[in-house]
Parts: C-alpha cells; sequence; structure tokens
C-alpha cells in the first residue's frame, strides 16, 4: 500500500509541478551553469547504495590542488533560496518513482556515515529513506545527531499508513514557513563523528 500510495503521489506531484521543475532547472543552469542536477551516492534500503537527485544549490568553487571549498563557502545565494522552499529537493520524485526514496522515511545521509553507526542507528535502514521524515518535521538540520536519529528510530518501530499523512501534512507548513534548513554556522548540518543513541520515546 505505502509503495503504490508513493507511486500515484509521485506521478501526480511530478504532472503538477512540471513547469515549476522546468522553470527552476532553467534557473539553475543560467545561474549555475552545468550540471543542472547534484547525483550522489547515498544508502538506501538495508544500507545498500542508490543515486539521490538534487538540483544543484553550491558552486564548483575549490581552493586549489583540486581541494574543494567548505559547504558554506560554496553555497550560492540563489542555491540558499532553493533550499529554503525545498526547491531542490524536487527531482526526487525520480527517487520515489524507481523505488529508491519512499514520500516519508528517514532521510537517507552520506556513504561515508555507514561505518560509523552504532547497531541500533542501522536500524533506520530497515525501511525505504525518504524525502521528508519524523526528524524533518521536528526540527530538520537545526535539531543535533542524537535527536535526528532519536526520531528516525522511532518511526521505524512506530511508522503506519495515518503517521506518514500527518508527516506529509506538517511538512506543507514547514516548507512554507522555511523552518530547520541550517545549524548556525553550517549550510546545512555538521558532520557526524559517530556517537551513541537512546530510541526514546516520543510525546
Amino acid at each position: 500500500m505505502k509503495r503504490v500510495f508513493d507511486l500515484v503521489v509521485a506521478l501526480i506531484a511530478i504532472l503538477i509541478l512540471f513547469p515549476v521543475i522546468l522553470i527552476v532547472a532553467l534557473l539553475v543552469c543560467y545561474k549555475l551553469g552545468s550540471p543542472v542536477l547534484f547525483c550522489q551516492q547515498r544508502p538506501g534500503l538495508y544500507g545498500n547504495p542508490f543515486t539521490i537527485y538534487k538540483f544543484r544549490t553550491m558552486s564548483h568553487s575549490n581552493i586549489g590542488d583540486g581541494a574543494v571549498a567548505e559547504d558554506s563557502e560554496r553555497m550560492t545565494q540563489f542555491g540558499a533560496s532553493l533550499r529554503k522552499y525545498s526547491l531542490d529537493e524536487l527531482p526526487q520524485l525520480l527517487n520515489v518513482i524507481k523505488g529508491d526514496l519512499s514520500l516519508v522515511g528517514p532521510r537517507p545521509l552520506l556513504m561515508e556515515y555507514l561505518p560509523l553507526y552504532s547497531a541500533e542507528q542501522m536500524r533506520r535502514h530497515e525501511v525505504r529513506p525518504g524525502i521528508t521524515g519524523w526528524a524533518q518535521v521536528n526540527g530538520r538540520n537545526a535539531i543535533s545527531w542524537d535527536e535526528k536519529f532519536s526520531h528516525d528510530l522511532w518511526y521505524v518501530d512506530h511508522r503506519s499508513f495515518w503517521l506518514d499523512m500527518k508527516i506529509l501534512w506538517i511538512t506543507l507548513g514547514r516548507v512554507v514557513k522555511s523552518r530547520g534548513i541550517s545549524q548556525p554556522g553550517n549550510a546545512t548540518m555538521e558532520k557526524f563523528k559517530g556517537q551513541s543513541t537512546d530510541n526514546r520515546e516520543e510525546p
């Protein structure tokens, strides 16, 4: 049921939002150049890698010797505007259609984090990752890693169709209000370095 719902909603969303997607793609090409899409491997269901799609929000700036500048230095004003209203996430509807992502689930993080997870934290990969999730509607990038994992694990243990509906509804409000986009001093969130987390009960 969840997969069928994801597929139907993603197809309808792409049809309705196609003019917006096209305009954003043209603006990214004009403002940031090619490529328009940012593609990166992320861990999916059971930790299996897949390629995630997003609109580019950062420049190609480097600091010499092939080294790339920090995200906060590469983030453009235009890119920040895309992130503010989550427009950079629109290409992930293609990931939903392909089956890489669900509409709702723990956000797919970086492949480099996998060796840093505890056995409990790895449980976030027992479900398909999502475009939005319980952690996103409870602080997004403005919360700590410990809180993020706690929210993700709570979702894994309490997931249901109606919880997904609740998360999608709250997400709409969060997008409009543009809350929790980043932590202070970071383009998004500081890097995960490995830590324990408790699977706390949610209020």
